[in-house]
């Protein structure tokens, strides 16, 4: 087989990022719920996460759901991504470094912020986790 023919065929390492990032994609796409959730759902939530009574007001209705829109929005940009890595190679770097990034600035933010540390625990180091995971499957299937 020529190597033009070998290089065609995606290896183990790359299947596995494709499937990481389906998986990832398809979680966030969940937040998609939270776009149109009841408030009374949403600060029902926010209790049983142990983050206290859910402040009432449009700022807080806006972030909430424009920032779950923006998970979801994420997720399909992954999605799309996965279709063919090579093509959008450049968007996968970017997309890579900022996970790490973001995780390590949400773990900071965290942190100052003095959110529980479930929650600390769960966000950032997760979403770096995430980075990494892309990071190295991306590298050893060299794409």
């Amino acid at each position: 087989m020529a190597d033009a023919e070998l290089s065609s065929h995606p290896n183990i390492y790359e299947r596995l990022l494709v499937i990481f990032m389906r998986l990832v994609a398809i979680a966030t796409f969940f937040a998609l719920v939270a776009v149109f959730m009841p408030m009374s759902c949403m600060a029902w939530v926010h209790k049983r996460l142990e983050l206290g009574e859910m402040p009432q007001g449009p700022i807080v209705e806006y972030l909430a759901r424009s920032t779950s829109a923006f998970y979801a929005l994420h997720g399909g940009f992954l999605w799309l991504v996965s279709t063919d890595l090579k093509r959008y190679g450049p968007v996968l770097t970017y997309m890579i470094w900022t996970l790490i990034v973001c995780g390590v600035g949400l773990l900071a933010l965290d942190l100052h912020a003095g959110m529980p540390t479930h929650w600390t625990m769960m966000e950032g180091p997760w979403v770096i986790m995430l980075g990494v995971v892309m990071l190295v499957l991306r590298r050893k299937g060299r794409v």
